[in-house]
Parts: structure tokens; C-alpha cells; sequence
């Protein structure tokens, strides 16, 4: 019989929760991705998984060291397909590990998996699919996935890496959580949940709606696309629900160019924004800075200079001097008149 241990909250000391990339990805945690086949769940894994290696920034996320990555695949060939794709994405390849499971197949409740993350100091453990690691055990049994579970996500809180299981949802409808992996102790086991599907309105773009978040408010559901010539891309935000990505009625995803133009006409309309300011508030949105500027042409956006500072405006009825373009000398012109709500000198 075990011996009793009563433990007090005030002993406990209080953590922060840590991110790979919030909200989506915490540290220390098991997250789902999950999808039905052919819709690019392992692609997304594998772009993040590059993102890790080199310490790229994912949507929304912010720039981190890079890190090591075990990406262990029952699906898919190391040699014709994860390794062309990595080196797709920009991943650094060294820092991509795989388990050898020549001699033995790998499982859950495997101390290899515990094993390879301590030597090579992993933040991320992506596992592809979950369906072919359960070692025997019924995945719609609670009392066979239970303490596999229990056990994947201890290991993942004592290592503090971010593990991630990929899996393939189940055909039957109903709420996402039930058309998940299995028992639903799976489903509950994980801290966050992205669902990927297909996007209706281009058979090239891919949804990823974060249904389940424990740790944090629910991130923004993204889009992304797989076209076969140009390969993987992030697409920005996406509107779009868990119930319109699995079957519903679906929305186009607003194009980068009309998340420009929205974004400057709601800042400007309170007055002139320090460009620079302008080009980190796109940055945090996933706008690139050549689609700012073209935005900002195609509203016919004002550049001023004052006090040696370039500000955007919405044009009025004065000569003004134009921000120099690359290759171009500017006209400089008198400023007669400008607001000052907004500015500051």
C-alpha cells in the first residue's frame, strides 16, 4: 500500500506558462494537431519544426534561439518525403533528430522517447501519427490511453519540451473533440488542440482553427497554403469556425493586400502614424512591408516629414513633400499646414 503524501498549495510554487508558440504550442505540454488525411497536418508540423530550427518566427509568435527538433514519422519515407520537405521549409537539418526504431518499434510509454529529448536538449517532439504509437493498446479504451497519456505528459512537464501528436480524426460527425483521436482521453490529455482542414474556396488553402486552449485564451484561426509549385505558405489570420472548417459554409480568407489597406485606414483615421510605427504594427499582423507600401499607394496615402521623421496621412488639400523612394530624388515641396492630432514631435 502507498504511503500517504499530503501536499499544501501554500509549498507550491506558482509558475508562468512558458511558450514554443503561444498560444498555439506551450512548453511542457502535449498539443494536438489534428486533421483528416491529405489535408497538410504533417506539412504544418514540419513547417513549424523548421521554424524551430532556426529560430524563424511563426505567425504571431516572436524570434527565439533555435532549437533541436525529434520528428518521429510512421507514415511517411525520412529520405523521399521529410527530408525534401525540410529542406523546402528552411529547416536546419542537423538539428532534426528521428529515433531508431530498426531493432524496435517505438511506443508511448517508451523510455527512448524521454531518453532522446534529455540528450538532445529538445524544445519540440513532434510524434506523426499518434494511431501507430499506442503499442497495442485500444485507442477508444479509456483504460488503455489513459496512462499512456499520463505518462507522455510527465515526461513532457519534467523536460519542459513541447510534445506534439498528430492524428487523424475519425469519420463520424458530431462536435471536433469527438471526432478526435480515439478515446477522449486523448482529447483531454492535450493542453491545445488545432484542428487543420481544407478550405473550400481554393482547393490550394488550409484552415487551422485552435479549438481547445487550457493554458490561454483560444489563438486566431490561420489559414495556409500547399500550392505543388511554390510549396508551403502562411497565409495570415483566418475567419473561420470549427464547425464551417469540418463541413460548414466557409468564407474566402481575406487577402493580404485588403489586411493592409483595413489596417491603415483604421490607424490613420485618428490622425498621422509614424511610418516606422506603421510597419511594425503590419509586422505583428504578418504583413509584409512591400505589401504595406503597395496598400498605401493604391489609398493614395501621404508621406510627411517633420522634425526629421517620416509620417503616413490620409491626404489633404496642400503641396507636400513626398518620402524618397529607392533610386528616386525627392521633390520637396512646402509643407503649408498639418494636423497635429496624433503626432507627436
Amino acid at each position: 500500500m502507498a504511503e500517504l503524501k499530503i501536499l499544501t498549495m501554500s509549498d507550491v510554487q506558482a509558475e508562468q506558462v512558458e511558450w514554443l508558440w503561444a498560444p498555439y504550442i506551450p512548453f511542457g505540454k502535449i498539443s494536438i494537431i489534428q486533421g483528416d488525411p491529405g489535408n497538410g497536418k504533417t506539412t504544418m508540423a514540419l513547417a513549424i519544426a523548421a521554424a524551430v530550427t532556426t529560430g524563424t518566427k511563426l505567425p504571431g509568435g516572436h524570434l527565439s534561439a533555435p532549437g533541436n527538433v525529434i520528428f518521429q514519422t510512421a507514415e511517411d519515407g525520412l529520405a523521399d518525403t521529410i527530408k525534401p520537405r525540410l529542406e523546402q521549409l528552411g529547416a536546419d537539418c542537423d538539428r532534426v533528430h528521428i529515433i531508431d526504431e530498426g531493432e524496435t518499434a517505438l511506443s508511448l510509454s517508451d523510455e527512448r522517447i524521454e531518453q532522446a529529448i534529455v540528450e538532445k536538449g529538445a524544445r519540440l517532439f513532434i510524434l506523426d501519427p499518434l494511431q501507430a504509437y499506442l503499442g497495442g493498446a485500444d485507442m477508444h479504451s479509456a483504460n488503455g490511453v489513459r496512462p499512456l497519456m499520463k505518462q507522455l505528459a510527465a515526461v513532457a512537464e519534467w523536460t519542459g519540451c513541447a510534445i506534439v501528436i498528430i492524428g487523424h480524426l475519425n469519420k463520424k460527425g458530431g462536435k471536433a473533440q469527438y471526432r478526435g483521436l480515439g478515446s477522449i482521453d486523448i482529447y483531454a490529455a492535450a493542453r491545445s488542440v488545432l484542428t487543420v482542414g481544407k478550405l473550400e474556396v481554393d482547393e490550394h488553402l488550409r484552415g487551422v482553427v485552435h479549438n481547445k486552449s487550457n493554458l490561454a485564451p483560444p489563438g486566431t484561426s490561420l489559414a495556409f497554403e500547399l500550392d505543388p509549385h511554390t510549396g508551403f505558405r502562411w497565409c495570415g489570420e483566418h475567419e473561420i469556425t470549427i464547425d464551417e472548417l469540418l463541413g460548414g459554409k466557409q468564407q474566402a480568407p481575406e487577402s493580404q493586400s485588403s489586411k493592409a489597406k483595413r489596417l491603415i485606414q483604421s490607424v490613420l483615421a485618428h490622425g498621422p502614424v509614424l511610418a516606422t510605427d506603421m510597419f511594425q504594427m503590419a509586422e505583428a499582423q504578418g504583413i509584409s512591408k512591400k505589401t504595406l507600401s503597395r496598400a498605401k499607394d493604391a489609398l493614395g496615402i501621404a508621406s510627411i516629414k517633420r522634425q526629421d521623421k517620416w509620417y503616413w496621412q490620409v491626404p489633404i488639400e496642400v503641396q507636400e513633400e513626398q518620402e524618397p523612394q529607392e533610386g528616386h530624388t525627392p521633390a520637396v515641396t512646402t509643407l503649408t499646414s498639418l494636423p497635429t492630432q496624433g503626432v507627436s514631435a
